[in-house]
Order: C-alpha cells, then sequence, then structure tokens
C-alpha cells in the first residue's frame, strides 16, 4: 500500500510541475509582451531585438467602410520603418495602451497574445496580437505580428 501511494504522490507531483512550467511560460510571455510594451512606449533602441529576424509582419488596415486588407513585409523592412517612425513618435509623445491583453498558448514555447491597441489621442481601439516563441536560449523573440491600422496608406502594400 505505502509503495502505491508512494508511487500515486510522485505521479501527482510531475504532474503539479508541468502544470507549473506550463504557467510560468505563459506568464513570462505576457511578461516579454509587457516589457516590450514598455520599450516601444519609451522609444527605446532595444524594442527591435524583441523580434527574430525571419518574423511574419501583418499590418490589416481598417478602410473607412470597415472592411480590411492586409498588408505584409518582411522584418528587416519593418525595422528601418520603426526606426524612422520612433523619432517623429517620441516628439509627439505618441504611446499606444494595450487592452484585454489574453495569452493563449499555439504549441510547445509558443503563445499568441492578443489585445486592443489603442493609439494616444484617439477613441478607438484595434486589434492586435503577437505570436512569440521561446527560443533555445530562453530568450523570447516575436515570430509573428499583426496589427490594425487605420492609415490608409498601408494599402499600396495590400495583397
Amino acid at each position: 500500500m505505502k509503495k502505491i501511494l508512494s508511487i500515486l504522490f510522485m505521479f501527482a507531483m510531475l504532474i503539479a510541475t508541468g502544470m507549473k512550467a506550463l504557467a510560468d511560460d505563459a506568464a513570462d510571455a505576457r511578461a516579454f509582451f509587457n516589457s516590450y510594451v514598455q520599450a516601444a512606449n519609451t522609444y527605446s533602441p532595444t524594442v527591435t531585438g524583441y523580434y527574430s529576424p525571419s518574423a511574419k509582419i501583418i499590418r490589416q488596415v481598417v478602410k473607412p467602410d470597415g472592411s480590411t486588407a492586409n498588408a505584409y513585409t518582411d522584418t528587416a523592412t519593418y525595422i528601418k520603418q520603426m526606426k524612422l517612425g520612433q523619432a517623429s513618435a517620441k516628439m509627439r509623445h505618441y504611446k499606444n495602451t494595450y487592452t484585454n491583453v489574453t495569452v493563449t498558448k499555439v504549441s510547445e514555447g509558443k503563445y499568441k497574445v492578443s489585445a486592443l491597441r489603442q493609439p494616444s489621442g484617439e477613441t478607438y481601439k484595434l486589434k492586435t496580437y503577437m505570436i512569440v516563441q521561446k527560443q533555445p536560449s530562453g530568450k523570447w523573440l516575436i515570430v509573428e505580428e499583426m496589427m490594425q491600422t487605420k492609415v490608409q496608406m498601408f494599402l499600396k502594400y495590400a495583397k
């Protein structure tokens, strides 16, 4: 009987440890997202290091009629655009506020962080998500990002 109880106890501990590891990864993914938001809103040059070099970048343009079109770009181009935009954003004190943040497991070490993004000075909120992945080194990187925008200029890149 002691042997059975001992085995059951060990089995329960393994399950508990596994559940804690899953919860820790989800919490780490959310902390990574919060760190990204802080870096982006303070115009930190480190914000570009949050992205995988091969990240899938999607800008979903919300047209005046409410329909959407997706514009895709590669990470290198996006980072160049980000660096250019940071200077004017800093002068305007532009920031994004994120609400309704949820973290959902996609696969082992990969989580989808979804939120509503409110650009400073606006009353509307736009959908956004990031898929973040834990690297073998333990570092987290954005491997996919989708942000809705009302900036119609991006339509020239839409497919």
